[in-house]
């Protein structure tokens, strides 16, 4: 069994949970955010061309050695669910990385995502050749994705995009955030608006697919509002193909805790950013992007659809939530937050509800601090 540790960096989309994934640089460029904790105290670097070729190489050989090892444990060389679990739950028993080729091949090796934060911010010509190694090593490859900051972008030529596009690169994800210049200026995003707008079009114009990532509750109760309709503005000149949710929440390891602390910023109860996604919804017109709900962190999992014709109905759905008696809502908070409910309608199952009330009444006699203490740290867990 080869003993080459894939590198592997610390966060992908929930979307390429089953891509495999390649890291193209280490941690990220700018790193100064005030809402995230993932690269900060690491360095920023660029992994060579010929690093990134030798990896996959050695990704090449995973699978060699996958398939063999398949045939040894009566598998016929297929990458069977069964031998699949057995390396996911065995990992000690692997190098690095070798499960999450597994678990792609099983996948039929079709998607592949580009790890860290920022990659194209490598030059053009780099990117493209390991793009074409990466094809070629693996003609199964459909779509090959990244991350990418906007203001990287912004510096990018259509025709360079265009160029990456030709040699794979299948869609880029951009933490948007906000489109309120303000907030952007005051959380450290280091890009403003009319940036994100810039990039955004040169990827659309590319022919990338394009997601852009949103963060219900950025504004805290101070700027909510303009957080809101400034953010659906931006998006509405891009017209990205997703619009992608996530829901602040703040560690202690990350700098905007210390504005918590010294009263600077104050959070939104899980309601007041509920009312928050309407306004935002209300507010994205002329647009046919895919609105998509895809972390546990959001509340309201349901609300996602096409624009505009499901418009209506997930404003309906937050309507729905926002009308729910406050027991009715506290129980439905711990249900989803504790994963016994997906959605609203599961607070029809009364199997479910009961275990979730007799969980209150628990945790009411017994935690300090009681439900919104174990619904803080339950939201925390999950980042």
């Amino acid at each position: 069994m080869t003993n080459l540790n894939l590198e592997q960096g610390r966060i992908r989309p929930p979307s390429e949970a089953t891509s495999l994934l390649l890291r193209i640089t280490r941690n990220c460029p700018w790193n100064r955010c005030e809402f995230c904790r993932t690269y900060k105290g690491e360095r920023f670097s660029l992994r060579t061309v010929e690093e990134v070729k030798e990896e996959v190489d050695a990704i090449r050989e995973i699978v060699s050695e996958l398939k063999a090892l398949s045939w040894k444990q009566g598998f016929g060389g297929e990458i069977a669910a069964p031998w699949v679990n057995h390396i996911l739950q065995n990992p000690e028993h692997y190098p690095e990385g070798f499960g999450s080729v597994a678990l792609w091949l099983y996948n039929e090796g079709r998607n592949v995502f580009l790890q860290d934060g920022d990659n194209l911010i490598l030059k053009t010509g780099p990117l493209v050749e390991i793009l074409n190694y990466l094809k070629k090593a693996f003609p199964s490859i459909e779509r090959i994705t990244t991350y990418a900051r906007g203001k990287t972008v912004s510096k990018k030529t259509v025709e360079e995009l265009q160029e990456l596009r030709r040699a794979g690169l299948s869609r880029i994800h951009i933490g948007l955030e906000t489109g309120y210049d303000p907030l952007l200026q005051y959380v450290k995003k280091g890009v403003t608006a009319q940036e994100q707008i810039d990039a955004g079009g040169k990827v659309k114009d590319s022919g990338i697919s394009l997601s852009e990532y949103v963060v219900l509750g950025l504004g805290g109760k101070g700027m909510w509002r303009e957080h809101a309709i400034g953010t659906a503005r931006v998006l509405n000149q891009i017209n990205p193909d997703f619009i992608r949710i996530r829901t602040l929440k703040v560690l202690n390891t990350m700098p905007l805790y210390q504005k918590i602390e010294k009263g600077e910023f104050i959070l939104m109860s899980d309601d007041e950013i509920v009312r928050e996604e309407r306004l935002f919804i209300e507010n994205l017109e002329g647009i046919d992007s895919t609105f998509v709900s895809d972390h546990i962190l959001n509340l309201l999992e349901g609300v996602e659809g096409k624009l505009p014709e499901e418009k209506g109905r997930m404003i309906a759905l937050i309507d729905r939530y926002l009308a729910l008696p406050a027991e009715e809502k506290i129980n439905f908070r711990l249900g989803r937050r504790a994963g016994f409910y997906r959605s609203i309608d599961d607070l029809s199952n009364p199997v479910l509800k009961r275990q979730v009330e007799e969980a209150l009444g628990r945790i009411e006699k017994e935690v300090s601090g009681g439900v919104e203490k174990v619904i803080s740290d339950l939201t925390g867990s999950f980042i």
